[in-house]
Order: C-alpha cells, then structure tokens, then sequence
C-alpha cells in the first residue's frame, strides 16, 4: 500500500477544504440555526413531542443526515471532477497508485469533510435544544459509515459527469427529496398508512431511522435492517467504483 501517495491526495484535498473552512464552518452553523428557527420554533410550537420526543430535538439527525449527505456527495465529486476537467487526471492514474489508494485518498478526505460538518451541526443543535444521546457508539458508527457510504457516492458521481451542472444533478433532484421524504423532520408512522409502505422503498428511511434510535432510543425501522442498507449501500458502491477502475469508463479516452 502506498501511503505516502494516499497521504499527498489526502492533503491536497484537505488543504483545498482549509481555504474555504469559514465558509465551511458558517454555512452549517448558520443553516441549522434557520431550520431551529423555521422548523423547531414555527412548527415545534404546534407540536409539542413525536414519539416521546421534542420537535426539536427530534429533527437534529435528520438535520445531521441531510448535510452528512449532501457535503460527502459534493466534496467526493468534485474532488475527482476538477482532475478530469483540467486533464490532470492522466498523471494520477500513470502515478504508482492503484485504485484502491486513489480511492482511499478521495473518498478519505471527503468523508473527513462531511464529519466535520456533521459535528458543527450537532454542536449548533446542542446550543438550540438539551442532547441526550442515548447509544454513543452506535451514533458514531452510523455517523461514519454515511459519510464513507456517501463519499464513495460522490465519487462515482463525479467520473460520471460531464460538467459541472451534472455535479449537481443528483443530489439536488434525487438525494435532497429523499431526505425531505424520508422522515427527516417527522416519524414514518405519523404518515397514512399507504404512504407508510411507499415509505419502505426509500432507502434514506433507514438510514435516519437507525441514527436517531442512536439519540433517543426510537426508531420506524428495525436497527438492523438500517445496518443492513448502509452497509448494502457501502457494499454496493465499492463495486461500482471497481467496475469504472476495471473498464475506464469516463477516465480514459
């Protein structure tokens, strides 16, 4: 294993996140604060408690999956986007780097991305409302597989596209509605019961539904069935990553 090829990449990647860290830092913080203001305020005053929860609380791993998501997509695809719109990619892949390393390298850096974000917001939601997290370590290992799972995503999204709008495509009309459908700011059972089973298909159910029976004990879908699709998923991406590597789809000419 190349480490000290991983490790170049790594940086590289990270000190173009450390150019933008304010703006890194201020958008969640001040995102988050609009939702506590828009959704914990306006409608949390008219809801008093789901599931045994306050509103308040309750929307935060919504809040925390919905940015884990969008950031791990975004950096990830742009990442190794940028490489392939100026040409500079060749010499990555005529570098004694296999793509595993090149991999690891990528998607290392923004799933390091996503965390930070994650965490800045579970500390601004801290500020907001009392935290009570009910299974730490299962909250954490749920933190970091979304944000592996989804930075592997946005890998394969940004070999995938052909400009920079195309970036963009997929986690503004695909990833975002699934979250806003998939119980972020509401439980599953509150729904009708046919909009409950159409709720079964969305795989971002299970992922919100895992990480806050981590915060509070509660959730619409059994734990290990949430296990089992973000590991599915993590699964799932390696191998199409493996396939692009194996065949050079949209890397070489």
């Amino acid at each position: 294993m190349n480490w000290h090829g991983i490790l170049a990449i790594y940086r590289y990647e990270m000190a173009r996140f450390f150019r933008t860290i304010i703006q890194g830092f201020i958008s969640p913080v001040l995102s988050t604060s609009l939702y506590f203001v828009v959704f914990g305020t306006a409608i949390g005053s008219r809801i008093d408690q789901v599931e045994g929860v306050s509103y308040a609380a309750f929307i935060v791993p919504g809040l925390i999956m919905l940015s884990v998501m969008t950031q791990g997509i975004s950096n990830a695809s742009f990442g190794i986007y940028f490489p392939k719109f100026i040409g500079t990619i060749y010499e990555l892949l005529s570098a004694p780097l296999n793509f595993i390393e090149i991999v690891i390298g990528y998607v290392g850096a923004a799933a390091t991305k996503a965390l930070f974000v994650g965490l800045v917001i579970l500390g601004t939601a801290s500020l907001f409302v009392d935290l009570q997290i009910a299974h730490p370590l299962a909250m954490v290992a749920f933190l970091l597989l979304t944000c592996l799972s989804f930075a592997l995503f946005g890998f394969i999204i940004g070999i995938w596209a052909g400009n920079f709008e195309q970036l963009q495509l997929i986690p503004l009309l695909v990833i975002t509605p699934l979250v806003f459908l998939g119980g972020a700011f509401y439980s599953i059972s509150m729904l009708p019961e046919i909009w409950q089973k159409i709720s079964y298909f969305n795989p971002v159910v299970y992922l919100i539904s895992g990480f806050r029976w981590a915060f509070f004990d509660t959730a619409d879908m059994p734990v290990g069935l949430s296990l089992l699709a973000i590991g599915g998923f993590t699964l799932l991406c390696l191998v199409i990553i493996g396939v692009i590597f194996r065949t050079g789809y949209r890397i070489k000419p």
